[in-house]
């Protein structure tokens, strides 16, 4: 049968369709102008011939012998008189259950050879919709339909893994809380210990001062005591972590060289890990002896407060002596500096405008509760310098305070240092307390990144965060910052 032939049985129209061109419309076709897969689309267009034939849909009894042709050979194959089944030839619509005695309804199906079920579903679409203008819409309802089944669901779904990833997280944050209260309370019951054994050491010696100053008030020696009890266990604490600090040196000192002439360590050799063990030696059931901290006490502490150092100490200067050294401070970056921003503006006590030729320094007391400062800062436009330095002095207050000072100020204090011993010039008592730097002011590249830090508290004192402009002739600088203790 040729291309475009058409033929006419018993009036009705048989157009014979190439494989060819039908094999064109795959499902991604369908999928694209309809929204449905041919499948899918076959499906919704025979249940609207269903429910619309007779009422919504009028078609003639030749139409509706073509589209039901169509049904056949979508649901059957070619016609063939041993398989097709014995039944009315319109019960498409579920009606007409006698047999068939017109032949122009088995010949209509007969039309249709050799066309494929893909293709038979293809043309009864395109046939109801060219027969009917209702199709199209009937067809787009159910699509909205289904996309909103299918925003439901991934809806759900999207819910379903939030909880869950809360759910976790949740978990993973109490479990992370749990040991982080453990290890708290590790550390708390090994302090207690450890000032336990130092305040037994030095019970004798810190009474007999106290009732030396204060001969008539026993609320005034107890509470000298206290004092002088809490300043001794910092100066303790100093002590083993100068020692540590020593001894890390000695022993990386000792695998250079070890490396250097590639010998290997001997099993004797600490690792890191155990050279950072607490200070006092532990039984294997975890607990301390009494003698043992005693001991250690007696080995690092003199009998130093009641020296006349301590007298003056007491007398109202405040000031703790500073360890030999001090533990490094980490610092790293992040790139989220708008977020940063945006987080920190809010509070006008966290931004800060420090102007050309000025430093601004942040005063951060160390917290009874905490154990390590950490810093986050950021500025607008342009760099800044930044440098932090430890205060050993007891701060009457926890309240963090700013001080923008000119350069002519800074320059004046390094002058007052320099000058200090000068015979010529006569000696200049300076009172300020003993300071450590723990990193140096240098310029980083605060509006680009977010530059955080942190530093385990050394003893009591005061950080100094110190905001360096003194470089730049004309730009004045926008901070923001934020500092906190963990505990």
């Amino acid at each position: 049968m040729a291309d475009a032939e058409q033929s006419l049985v018993n009036g009705v129209t048989n157009l014979s369709v190439k494989e060819s061109e039908q094999s064109k419309r795959d499902g991604d076709e369908f999928k694209r102008d309809w929204g449905f897969s041919l499948q899918e689309l076959y499906k919704l267009a025979v249940r609207f011939f269903k429910e619309k034939d007779g009422k919504a849909l009028k078609l003639t009894y030749k139409d509706k012998l073509r589209l039901v042709a169509y049904t056949k050979q979508a649901t059957y194959g070619k016609y063939r008189n041993d398989v097709s089944p014995e039944v009315g030839f319109l019960d498409v619509v579920g009606n007409d259950r006698s047999l068939s005695t017109n032949p122009s309804e088995w010949q209509a199906w007969q039309a249709l050879g050799d066309m494929s079920q893909t293709t038979a579903m293809s043309e009864f679409v395109k046939q109801l919709d060219s027969l009917c203008p209702l199709f199209r819409p009937f067809t787009e309802a159910h699509s909205a339909e289904k996309q909103e089944q299918e925003r439901k669901r991934q809806e759900e779904e999207d819910r379903l893994r939030r909880e869950a990833e809360e759910k976790e997280r949740r978990k993973l944050e109490e479990e992370a809380q749990r040991q982080l209260e453990l290890q708290k309370q590790k550390q708390l019951e090994q302090e207690m210990q450890i000032r336990a054994a130092l305040n037994q050491q030095t019970a004798g010696q810190f009474a007999q001062y106290a009732q030396q100053q204060y001969p008539s008030s026993k609320q005034q020696q107890e509470e000298l005591i206290r004092q002088l009890q809490e300043q001794h266990y910092q100066q303790y604490m100093q002590q083993v972590y100068q020692q540590q600090l020593l001894h890390q040196q000695q022993q990386y000192q000792q695998m250079q060289q070890q490396q250097a002439s590639n010998i290997a360590p001997t099993p004797t050799q600490q690792t890191p890990a155990q050279q950072m063990a607490p200070p006092p030696t532990q039984q294997p059931d975890g607990q301390q002896t009494q003698a043992t901290l005693q001991q250690q006490a007696n080995t690092v502490i003199p009998n130093g407060p009641i020296d006349g150092t301590s007298e003056k100490k007491q007398e109202g200067e405040g000031q703790i002596p500073p360890p030999a050294l001090l533990m490094p401070a980490s610092v790293w970056t992040r790139k989220d500096i708008q977020s940063f921003k945006d987080s920190v503006k809010h509070c006008q006590e966290n931004v800060i405008k420090i102007g050309s030729l000025a430093t601004a320094t942040v005063r951060v007391p160390t917290h009874e509760d905490g154990t390590c400062l950490f810093w986050e800062f950021a500025t607008d436009y342009y760099d800044i310098g930044f440098g932090v330095y430890f205060e050993w002095t007891v701060s009457p207050s926890t309240t963090v305070s700013v001080t923008v000072s000119e350069s002519s100020d800074e320059e004046e204090f390094d002058e007052e240092q320099d000058t200090k011993n000068d015979v010529e010039q006569g000696a200049k008592k300076d009172d300020r307390p003993p300071t450590d730097e723990i990193i140096p002011v240098y310029r980083r590249d605060s509006h680009e990144e977010v530059y955080c830090g942190s530093h385990a508290y050394p003893g009591q004192g005061v950080y100094l965060l110190k905001f360096d402009n003194s470089y730049s002739l004309w730009r004045s600088k926008t901070l923001y910052y934020r500092v906190y203790y963990s505990r």
